[in-house]
Parts: structure tokens; sequence; C-alpha cells
């Protein structure tokens, strides 16, 4: 059987990172934080709910699947394809399972300049992983085989001034170039 177009628009492939994060199940503070969320908009403006709902869910469940994505638009009151234009506009959405520990690297000129993309090679070197296989543009994100640790490059990451920097999950960290990784890592591990 061939899938749809939404089936093929819609990544959510198992990673190894997948162990970390609950599966998607619509549970009583998910309706709550929707019901809340679709409260704040008119009636003819419920669409307007969609970025909040999925940045709650992406929170709880560490990425949106392809349920989660047809639950948010069930819910809005809206075709799934809509919520897939929404996902796959905003890069800070994903649809596939980070690390437990996601590593996104700013790649823009002056981290790449201060070394971001050596910072990059070395921290795949440490935590095993191959992003010689990735497709950067429609899943840019590369997890360890172990499932601990996930990396992708952004883009700006607005401390230009010290180069390179890079986020830990949501904890912002300057000037980490090659030699730091390994301490950046360590950090994480204890």
């Amino acid at each position: 059987m061939s899938k749809t177009i939404l089936e093929e628009t819609i990544a959510s492939p198992e990673t190894p990172g997948s162990k970390h994060f609950p599966p998607f199940a619509p549970s009583d503070a998910l309706e709550a934080e929707a019901a809340k969320r679709l409260a704040q908009f008119p009636d003819d403006q419920k669409r307007s709910a969609v970025l909040p709902i999925l940045h709650h869910i992406q929170h709880h469940h560490g990425f949106l699947s392809g349920e989660a994505i047809n639950w948010t638009a069930e819910r809005v009151g809206i075709e799934p394809i809509k919520v897939v234009e929404v996902v796959t506009f905003y890069p800070g959405f994903r649809q596939t399972a980070p690390g437990k520990f996601h590593v996104r690297v700013c790649r823009t000129l002056s981290c790449a300049m201060g070394g971001s993309y050596e910072l990059m090679d070395r921290l795949c070197e440490i935590t095993g992983i191959d992003r010689d296989s990735l497709d950067p543009h429609h899943h840019p994100i590369a997890v360890s085989p172990c499932g601990t640790w996930s990396v992708e490059f952004a883009e700006c990451l607005a401390s230009c001034g010290t180069a390179p920097v890079c986020l830990v999950n949501d904890d912002f960290h300057e000037g980490v170039d090659a030699d730091k990784a390994q301490g950046l890592l360590d950090g994480y591990s204890k």
C-alpha cells in the first residue's frame, strides 16, 4: 500500500533517542493545555493555537510524531497538512526523537569562523554519531547509537562575539571550541 502525501511528509522515524521520551498519548494535562490555548482565540481564529500546542507536545514528548500532528489538527479543527506546514516551517520543531541531550551548534559566519564545524566533528567523534548519511534539510538531527546524544546545526544563536556557541537542550554555552567538547559533554553525563 502506498503512503499518502501526508504520511510521506511526516518523518517521525524511531531513533535510539526514542527511549528517553514517552510515546504520544493525549493526557488530561495536554487536553487542559489545548483547551486553555484554544480559549484564547475567537472561534474563527482557533488555528492560532497550533504553535503553543505543538510547543507543549514537543516539550513533553521530545518531538512531534504523526499521531501528535493528527491530534493537534483534530483538536484545532484544521486539516493535518496545515499542522505539517507549521512543523516543517519552523526549525525549532522536530519530527524525530532527539537524544536525551540534544546539542545544537551554531553554524553561521561568526561561529563557523570560530570553529563550530570543528566542534561538530569533535562532538560526533566523542559520541559515536555518524552524520554522513544524514539528509540535513529534511532530517537534520543525528542521534548517537546509545540514544543519549544528538546533534544538529542551528542558524544564528545570537552570540556572535562569543563564538562558537551551542545549546544543550535549552542550556546556552559560549566559547565552546573543539577542545572543550569533552568537558561540555561531561557536564551532562554525571
